[in-house]
C-alpha cells in the first residue's frame, strides 16, 4: 500500500491530466446521448447498470480521497445529477466517509513519512506545529471540516498521525461531513445547470 501511494503521489501531475481527461470526454458523451439532458435517458442508463452504479460510485469517491487526484466535489455533483438530492447525498456521504476514514488507518499505520509525501512539505509544514497540542489541533480539524473549503483529504492523513483517538475522529468526520458535501453537491450542481443546461 505504501509505495503504490507514493507511485500515485510521484505521478500526481500526469494522473491527474489523464483523469481530467477521461471526466470530460465522459461527459461529453453522456451530454450528447441524451444522459444529463432527458430525465428518461438517464434513468433507463441507471437502471441498465443497476447496483454496479451506485457502489462503483460509492468506492470512487472512497478511493479520491485516499487517492486525492481530483478534487472532491467533482465527484460530489455528478452523485447529485445522477441520483437526485437526497439519494445522491448519501451516495456521496457514504463513499467520502469510508474514504476519510480510510486514509485516516492509513496514516496511523504508515507514519509521517508517507503523509508528507502525500500532502506536500508545505500542507504539512502549516499544520504540523498544531500537531503538538492534542486539544488545539482536534478543535482546528473539527472547525475545518466542517468549513466546504477545507482540503479535507490531507486534513484526514495529518489526523491520522495526530493523537486524535479513532472513536472521534470517526464522530468528527460523520457529524462534519454532511454540510460540506451539501453544499458542495447543490452549489455545482447549480452551476453546471446553468453552464450546460444539465438536469437533476
Amino acid at each position: 500500500m505504501r509505495l503504490f501511494i507514493e507511485w500515485l503521489n510521484r505521478y500526481k501531475k500526469i494522473l491527474l491530466i489523464i483523469c481530467t481527461a477521461v471526466m470530460i470526454v465522459l461527459t461529453i458523451i453522456g451530454y450528447r446521448q441524451g444522459i444529463f439532458t432527458n430525465q428518461a435517458k438517464m434513468k433507463a442508463f441507471l437502471d441498465a447498470c443497476g447496483i454496479f452504479a451506485p457502489v462503483l460510485f460509492v468506492v470512487i469517491q472512497a478511493v479520491q480521497v485516499v487517492i486525492p487526484i481530483l478534487p472532491g466535489a467533482v465527484g460530489c455533483v455528478y452523485g447529485v445529477v445522477f441520483w437526485g438530492p437526497v439519494y445522491g447525498f448519501f451516495l456521496n456521504y457514504t463513499g467520502i466517509c469510508i474514504g476519510s476514514i480510510w486514509a485516516f488507518l492509513i496514516a496511523r499505520r504508515f507514519g509521517q513519512d508517507l503523509v508528507v509525501k502525500v500532502t506536500g512539505g508545505k500542507f504539512y509544514s502549516k499544520y504540523c506545529k498544531y500537531l503538538l497540542k492534542e486539544n488545539q489541533f482536534e478543535k482546528i480539524f473539527a472547525i475545518l471540516i466542517f468549513l466546504p473549503v477545507a482540503p479535507d483529504d490531507f486534513l484526514c492523513y495529518l489526523a491520522g498521525i495526530s493523537k486524535i483517538p479513532f472513536r472521534r475522529f470517526t464522530m468528527i468526520i460523520l457529524l462534519g461531513k454532511p454540510l460540506a458535501i451539501i453544499l458542495y453537491s447543490l452549489g455545482l450542481d447549480q452551476l453546471m445547470q446553468r453552464l450546460l443546461g444539465l438536469v437533476a
